[in-house]
């Protein structure tokens, strides 16, 4: 698999479901020497009337058709360096679109699309676009406001493969820690991104301490709608260990 698609190419995913007002997520796979692991796009409306496309995939025409209905694609977010593959190939359909990126994966994403910000631009309340700490600002996230609640967005800090499909998700999902059994940091990005084990465990604290928090969309696997302030104090001490 490249590091980057050069035209619109659609590999396997799900429906589209709204899990709060202004907010769908998708579940696809990307695809492996032995298989296909799985991956998450959100689309989240902003206050502006456009949206925020969280981690791009190519989705067939109907379901495209839904995102174009909920608002014209105005921000694309690529929350880390290896989250690429789609990104040039929505910017050829949206052209008009603004490329959001944590500052540490910059350099790295500019290779695949041009980068116009590195801090919170999508001017919504509602919307926040957060750099992690304790990642080498190599990581972003979004803390999304509803009347139903605050839904977080994550990327590859959390991961939550509760329902691996096949021998090779079973076996990568394993290997690499990405919450087979139960939500977890998977070992090979706490091995490779999390320099401040601390600082980042803190900020799943901070995130804990949140009155409403409703659910935690990641990336790699199922949202976490069970308890998600205790899955956040629970990998906090994870990190702290």
């Amino acid at each position: 698999m490249p590091d980057t698609l050069e035209r619109w190419e659609v590999m396997d995913h799900g429906p589209l479901e709204e899990i709060d007002d202004g907010i769908l997520t998708v579940a696809g796979t990307i695809k492996m020497p032995l298989g296909s692991f799985p991956r998450r796009m959100t689309v989240v409306r902003l206050a502006s009337g456009g949206t925020a496309i969280w981690s791009a995939v190519a989705l067939n025409e109907p379901e495209m058709a839904r995102i174009d209905a909920m608002g014209t694609p105005a921000f694309l977010i690529v929350p880390s360096d290896h989250h690429r593959l789609d990104a040039g190939i929505w910017k050829q359909r949206y052209p008009d679109l603004r490329v959001l990126t944590p500052p540490g994966a910059k350099n790295a994403v500019r290779e695949a699309v041009p980068v116009d910000a590195t801090t919170d631009v999508l001017g919504d309340p509602a919307v926040r676009f957060v750099t992690m700490p304790g990642t080498g600002e190599h990581e972003g996230a979004l803390v999304v406001k509803r009347d139903a609640g605050t839904t977080l967005v994550v990327n590859d800090l959390i991961g939550n493969l509760h329902h691996p499909d096949g021998l090779l998700q079973h076996i990568v999902g394993r290997l690499m820690g990405f919450g087979v059994a139960e939500p977890q940091v998977p070992r090979v990005i706490r091995h490779k991104l999390v320099e401040d084990p601390k600082a980042l465990a803190r900020q799943f604290r901070d995130w804990a301490a949140t009155p409403d928090l409703q659910r935690i969309i990641v990336s790699h696997g199922d949202p976490i709608e069970a308890d998600p302030a205790g899955v956040l104090n629970d990998l906090a001490e994870t990190l702290d260990s």
